[in-house]
């Protein structure tokens, strides 16, 4: 089962119109005009094999150049697909979280050899939970940041490619669950809708009255969740979806580029996990911060993290190259 479009009841209205499948993700054959980017278009196994490896270290090696490069290239990216939006979303969003996480922090973690004032009760402010604070901001903020890329460019459709054969049931349950929420947002603005147009919207009547249309509104919006829920179960079991021997058609193909991109995916995962594991690049927040110095191999390092981080920047650039050029070449 590929094609998003055929998890929806035919005779249904909850068909998504064109202007839906930009919200909702999309699908590879369908129009998708806020997704602008090459890397979308590759196999699936390159794109979970990207998110697999900027995500894990992101989240387990907390080091403040690999953090930041990390931060300014999941920044970077999501600015690419989402437009500037993802902008007002890391300044309304992500930044009073990762104040939070700082704070934190700082006033329940009192490690560190450099004391810069004390708080109450003597409790000293140290620069080192200064320093790991901020290092966990940034890895909250940069993990977030590659997830809203993740659900951009990961449809329903590739992560079933992907794990459809291997564990039929769980594709297909997390594959319901990551499109739940766009699309419930979808649904409940189209309920929202219909509601204020019969005189029970949000904004009608008295407080009491706004929070009952408001109750409605989100129990009409559960009902349809859990009845599509059930519809879209029945639909892959008539289609004899997770049967043993079950043939399915796919639109992904392993091509040479893809192929190129796995093997400088799994270069580039390997050379940084190397330079971990070996110390190469290392840091200490507790009890006194220490980082390993800049050196030529450090730097050597630094800059293929930088290119392992920045790859689907790289595909989108070279790929906008080639088509100035074929057009230039007209």
């Amino acid at each position: 089962m590929t094609d998003q479009a055929s998890n929806y009841d035919l005779h249904s209205e909850d068909i998504p119109s064109p202007d839906d499948w930009g919200r909702l993700g999309g699908s590879a054959g369908i129009a998708q005009p806020k997704l602008r980017s090459a890397f979308a278009d590759t196999h699936p196994l390159v794109e979970m094999g990207f998110f697999v490896m900027v995500i894990l270290l992101a989240a387990l090696f907390w080091h403040p150049v690999t953090l930041s490069i990390s931060f300014v290239s999941a920044l970077g990216y999501a600015i690419r697909l989402k437009g500037w939006a993802a902008l007002r979303f890391t300044l309304a969003a992500l930044l009073p979280m990762m104040l939070v996480a700082v704070a934190i922090n700082v006033l329940f973690t009192h490690r560190g050899e450099t004391t810069l004032f004390y708080l109450w009760d003597d409790n000293p402010f140290t620069l080192e939970s200064l320093l790991a604070g901020i290092a966990a901001a940034e890895m909250i903020g940069t993990v977030l940041l590659w997830f809203v890329c993740y659900n951009a460019i990961m449809t329903s459709d590739k992560f079933l490619y992907l794990f459809a054969r291997l564990v039929p049931a769980l594709a297909l349950v997390i594959s319901m669950a990551l499109r739940l929420i766009p699309r419930y947002r979808v649904q409940i603005t189209r309920i929202a809708e219909a509601q204020a147009a019969i005189g029970r919207g949000l904004g009608t009547g008295k407080v009491w009255v706004r929070a009952r249309n408001g109750l409605t509104i989100l129990s009409v919006a559960i009902t349809w969740a859990l009845e599509n829920g059930v519809e879209t179960a029945d639909s892959m079991h008539a289609r004899g979806y997770g049967l043993a021997g079950r043939s399915s058609y796919s639109i992904f193909s392993l091509d040479r580029r893809d192929k190129l991109l796995l093997a400088a995916l799994a270069y580039l995962a390997a050379v940084c996990s190397a330079a971990i594991g070996f110390g190469i690049i290392g840091v200490e927040f507790y009890n006194t911060f220490s980082i390993n110095p800049l050196s030529p191999l450090t730097g050597l390092v630094y800059a293929l993290f930088t290119i392992a981080h920045t790859l689907p920047l790289l595909v989108d650039g070279y790929e906008a190259l080639v088509w100035r050029s074929l057009r230039s070449s007209i």
